[in-house]
């Protein structure tokens, strides 16, 4: 099998047994560590709960093993947690999960030393062909074989993030958690809890769905599908809750349900903590330059937000390689994605779902409005959210869009399609671009009003869609 099939733009990422392999694992492995150049160095490997993360985690190490590099095992972990061992212990991590994906799926999220993202266009084709070799030409062992040995960070991860942000002070919040049977049923009781032997927060924490389970037996661990928010919706409700949190399989994207069981965007998250860092960025520096990064699709009201605190706003494609890696270039403080991905220069320009969570309660718990109130004004636009269309010639639907449009719209090419409407009362804007992994054209509209967004989205889907 070629491995193109499951190399994917930003990870690695197939069905287990047809897929996705122990020998195909191995051979990844191996080239990882040619790669990145770490023989006689340390890499880091964690995994998730999915059950044949183990035996792939076991796998991945013998293969890199064998091309000299000293695997740390840190065991069952979330995928932010791998990056912080990344980041703390300076060297390159491979995490085993395949985040939201069904049960039948598993994959490799592979981070540089000091949690830089890996992408095709940045090393991750370069270690698919060194793999594929492998599996032709059968692995290359080294004369001296790395080490392994075990360490284990989650204290160390909930300290730092303590650290962080400081909730020690919010008025008590009683909050709704589900974990979707994914790792934030580790992490959750470790960070905002006292699993970790840390200091009891004023948070009142209402589990479900706190077993480890990588089969999902309660609902997949998808929370951008809004039926996996239908059970946390009625537990915020039912207990009378200021909020709720949802987290993915892998725990680095947190989602956002208000006191009335409706779901914060993620855009109004990004505005929120992009307000956060810029302050206390200010306060530390008054002179400093202050940048922050948000992707094309987040709402208008992220730009306007950071611009109004007197910090410059760089948009960017979509995908956490290529944000991580605009991180480091801009020295970003933060950058926020529509799809929940957020990402902090203090956590080595990674993204941490519970950092952003943290940061929201902090920001919310510090006054006494209900989250519905609080959350309105960095939420004044009409968004579509995005919505996937299956297209068998992506050109050709775009090609009818444009033609539709093409008195009525700047167009724009950068990251798929973008058209914007005049400015004034009634403005707007929509983008349109292909999924990197599926035979999809992603659309999403936002306007000033919601008939304009309505009467968009309904226009434009048509003729997506033939």
């Amino acid at each position: 099998m070629s491995l193109h099939e499951i190399v994917k733009t930003y990870d690695v990422r197939g069905l287990v047994g047809s897929q996705l392999t122990p020998e195909i694992v191995t051979a990844l492995a191996a080239g990882f560590v040619d790669e990145v150049g770490a023989a006689g160095q340390d890499v880091v490997v964690g995994h998730d709960m999915r059950d044949s993360s183990p035996e792939f985690a076991e796998a991945f190490a013998l293969g890199a093993q064998a091309r000299g590099a000293n695997v740390i095992s840190i065991g069952l972990c979330s995928t932010d947690e791998s990056y912080f061992a990344s980041g703390s212990l300076n060297a390159p991590a491979a995490m085993f999960t395949a985040s939201h994906n069904p049960a039948t799926y598993n994959g490799i999220k592979f981070s540089r030393a000091g949690a830089r993202g890996i992408s095709l266009d940045t090393g991750l084709a370069a270690i698919r062909d060194r793999a594929e070799a492998y599996l032709k030409n059968g692995l290359d062992y080294v004369d001296t074989a790395g080490s392994f040995r075990e360490e284990h960070v989650l204290a160390g991860y909930a300290s730092y993030l303590r650290e962080l942000v400081d909730l020690s002070e919010v008025r008590p919040l009683k909050v709704v958690v589900d974990a979707a049977n994914g790792m934030a049923g580790m992490t959750v009781p470790a960070v905002l809890g006292n699993a970790a032997d840390l200091g009891a927060l004023p948070l009142n924490i209402i589990p479900i769905y706190f077993e480890l389970d990588g089969s999902f037996p309660n609902h997949e661990a998808n929370p951008l599908d809004p039926k996996n928010l239908v059970d946390l919706q009625a537990a915020v409700i039912k207990h009378d809750a200021d909020l709720g949190l949802a987290f993915d399989g892998d725990a680095d994207r947190c989602f956002v349900i208000d006191e009335k069981g409706q779901p914060v965007t993620p855009s109004a998250i990004a505005a929120i903590v992009a307000r956060r860092e810029i302050a206390r960025v200010r306060k530390l520096d008054p002179a400093a330059r202050v940048t922050v990064l948000h992707n094309l699709i987040t709402s208008r009201i992220v730009e306007e937000v950071i611009e109004a605190d007197g910090a410059t706003a760089v948009r960017t494609k979509v995908g956490h390689s290529l944000i991580k890696d605009k991180m480091a270039e801009t020295n970003a403080i933060f950058g926020g994605e529509h799809s929940a991905h957020y990402y902090f220069r203090d956590f080595w320009g990674a993204d941490n779902g519970m950092l952003a969570a943290m940061h929201v309660l902090a920001e919310f718990g510090a006054q006494g409005k209900p989250l519905s109130e609080f959350a309105r004004e960095y939420n004044p636009y009409f968004l579509s959210g995005e919505i996937n269309s299956t297209v068998t010639d992506a050109a050709a639907a775009k090609a009818r869009v444009l033609e539709a449009f093409a008195n009525r719209a700047e167009v724009e090419e950068f990251d798929g399609i973008t058209l914007t409407g005049p400015e004034g009362h009634d403005w707007w804007w929509f983008n349109v671009r292909s999924s990197n992994t599926e035979p999809l054209l992603r659309l999403n509209v936002e306007a000033r009003n919601e008939a304009t967004m309505l009467r968009l989205r309904d226009e434009i889907l048509e003729l997506i869609r033939g």
